[in-house]
């Protein structure tokens, strides 16, 4: 990463799972670099998703570096997460034509309610299977699998915690970090979205912002799509033997059932 730059850029990693994250700092200058970000970034800058893309280089090894404006600012807080602001800026992700035509060109399929229980069914292990919140969780995915397939099929984040939201310090918002992205169902961000952070009294309010009327048929997807989500998490934390996080997940699920 360093030969990029001349020795006068002090380049340090910005943490993460992948580890091919790093700042980058000259005097004021400042930039966000990643390895091997999908070409999926270039659409999202353009559409002011993320924070702008600068530039795109390839490395002789094939490698390919992106550099992003480096932009000051926090995550947002849980209770941030009812700020008009998130709504309408998920509702613009979800509506974007662009965004969908280039994960299409990628290669992405929509997911179908099928295709996520196959997958779920094949992935979680028998000690888990066995666990009463997980075997409630299973009958009622199993049951409703039928009931739950929506034509409309948008560019969804898959993972809208509210550490990945970027509120900057000029008061803009982005949402970073898109490399579970898929083509689905709008439910799988709006469901996790609403039971993890909002009342559910308040629900029918946030829904309107974003442009919605909470139906009996929305409210069977957001709680299909927020329990298939959870016990994937559930299990990702159990294969990383991050125990803590799987059991605050296991309570998650106990309280959606």
């Amino acid at each position: 990463m360093e030969h990029l730059f001349g020795q006068d850029w002090e380049i340090v990693p910005a943490g993460g799972a992948t580890g091919a994250a790093y700042f980058a700092q000259h005097e004021e200058q400042r930039l966000f670099l990643k390895r091997n970000s999908s070409p999926f970034l270039a659409v999202l800058s353009a559409e002011g998703i993320v924070p702008k893309l600068v530039w795109t280089k390839r490395l002789e090894n094939g490698d390919v570096i992106t550099a992003q404006q480096w932009m000051n600012g926090r995550e947002l807080k849980p209770a941030d997460m009812n700020d008009d602001r998130v709504a309408k800026l998920l509702k613009k992700i979800h509506a974007s034509e662009p965004l969908l035509g280039m994960l299409t060109r990628l290669g992405k399929s929509p997911l179908n309610p099928d295709m996520l229980l196959h997958a779920l069914n094949g992935e979680l292990d028998e000690e888990l299977r066995a666990k009463p919140a997980v075997i409630a969780s299973m009958s009622f995915l199993f049951e409703n699998v039928g009931r739950v397939d929506f034509g409309e099929k948008v560019v969804c984040h898959c993972d809208v915690n509210h550490n990945n939201w970027l509120l900057t310090e000029d008061n803009q918002l982005y949402l970073i970090d898109w490399d579970g992205a898929m083509i689905a169902d709008p439910a799988i961000d709006i469901g996790l979205l609403l039971y993890s952070y909002i009342p559910e009294e308040e629900w029918e309010e946030w829904l309107n912002k974003y442009g919605l009327i909470l139906t009996d048929g929305l409210k069977l997807r957001m709680k299909w799509y927020a329990l298939a989500q959870s016990l994937s998490s559930i299990q990702w934390h159990k294969n990383q033997n991050r125990i803590p996080e799987m059991e605050k997940w296991i309570d998650f699920l106990k309280a959606l059932i």
